[in-house]
């Protein structure tokens, strides 16, 4: 007897609690416990652990932690999207997802034994809340606890989706244990231990999305390069294909000899101004850096392209509404616009852009992810 089909006849499934917002930083820290619990020695029966990392950087630096829990393991398996599974030793099963299927937008951990079960099921929203990097600040739909039949709702959920890219042999395995999940009930006390549990994982990540705003201070208008670099991941873990970050190339330019005629101090508090202007338009979770006396480059994480040329149009207008109080300088403002969720992000593309529409005189350029400018529509 199948028994995805004897347990789904007998009801033993939950819809388990209500989604929550989560923040990636939220993610590790419960993935971690959930982790620790499978790698603890118990004497509680055959154990299945399920894992999706959506992308292969954010397992590899997890390989060790899954090697040593593929060795205890009856059965573990890794799903992420790439051109190929990732390796695992015996006992460990890689899977390839693709890009464009449901399971690539999903963060998940399952274990499960017949006395214990722990689940994380998490769907990326491709949003952001400010946070201190980009990677913590990420917003996923989701919800978790350490209750062994909402594991073995799991379980059985990704056994059905994965099960045509599982050998036989893992399929086998699964099985063994859900059957034996199925032989006895579930410990009671469960929802004492969990509710212990999320007290101490609300007190240790402070990253929820309700406290966001009072624990991240608000950014400095301008940031340094290897500040940039922190916040956008490039010194840490990240990948493509998962957030949408819109970068908007800026060259403001204005007559030759603008300092020899007004005077230096003149032209640095004309700088200011500038920089005032350009980050007017930014949210507390945007980023500017300057790349060069007259070129900028700002960063705003989960947003449409539509919304990024609006943002783009809004620093058009706010450098133009610089003539009221510096009536006798005209800047001219370029703009190169593009959404992307590449990384490392295109910044030589973006740049390459705004030197073209300088060139070409085109107040507003796009960028395709062929990286080809073009005139915006107006």
């Amino acid at each position: 007897m199948c028994p995805e089909r004897d347990l789904y006849a007998h009801g033993v499934l939950h819809d388990g609690p209500a989604p929550e917002l989560l923040t990636k930083r939220s993610l590790v820290t419960v993935s971690h416990a959930i982790e620790r619990s499978a790698l603890a020695t118990a004497e509680d029966g055959p154990l299945v652990v399920i894992a999706l990392f959506q992308r292969m950087p954010y397992f590899l630096r997890e390989q060790a932690r899954y090697t040593r829990i593929a060795a205890g393991a009856a059965v573990t398996v890794v799903g992420l999207v790439a051109p190929a599974p990732p390796e695992l030793p015996p006992g460990g099963y890689g899977v390839a997802l693709d890009e464009t299927e449901e399971l690539a937008r999903e963060w998940s951990v399952v274990a499960l034994t017949p006395r214990f079960g722990a689940s994380l099921v998490a769907r990326d929203r491709r949003e952001v809340v400010a946070a201190g990097t980009l990677e913590e600040g990420r917003l996923f739909s989701g919800r978790w606890g350490f209750r062994r039949d909402e594991a073995l709702h799991e379980v059985i959920r990704l056994r059905a989706q994965l099960g045509d890219r599982l050998p036989p042999a893992a399929l086998t395995a699964i099985d063994q244990v859900l059957r034996r999940v199925w032989d006895l009930p579930a410990t009671p006390g469960e929802s004492r231990a969990e509710a212990a549990l999320r007290l101490m994982a609300e007190r240790v990540d402070r990253s929820g999305p309700g406290r966001v705003a009072e624990e991240v201070p608000a950014p400095s208008p301008l940031v340094d390069e290897p500040t940039l670099r922190r916040w956008t991941g490039m010194d840490g873990v990240t990948a493509a294909g998962t957030l949408p970050v819109a970068l908007i190339g800026v060259r403001v330019s204005e007559p030759a000899g603008t300092a020899e005629r007004f005077g230096r101090r003149s032209t640095a508090r004309e700088a200011q101004a500038v920089i005032a202007a350009l980050t007017a338009p930014l949210r507390p979770l945007d980023r500017a850096i300057r790349l060069a006396p007259d070129e900028y480059l700002l960063v705003l994480p989960a947003l449409t392209r539509e919304e990024a040329l609006a943002v783009a149009a809004q620093v058009h207008a706010s450098v133009a509404g610089l003539a009221r109080s510096y009536p006798f300088v005209s800047f001219a403002v370029h703009t190169a616009v593009t959404v992307t969720d590449r990384r490392p992000m295109p910044v030589a593309e973006v740049r390459h852009a705004v030197e073209w529409a300088a060139r070409e005189g085109v107040p507003m350029a796009t960028v395709a992810r062929e990286a080809v400018a073009s005139a915006a529509p107006r």
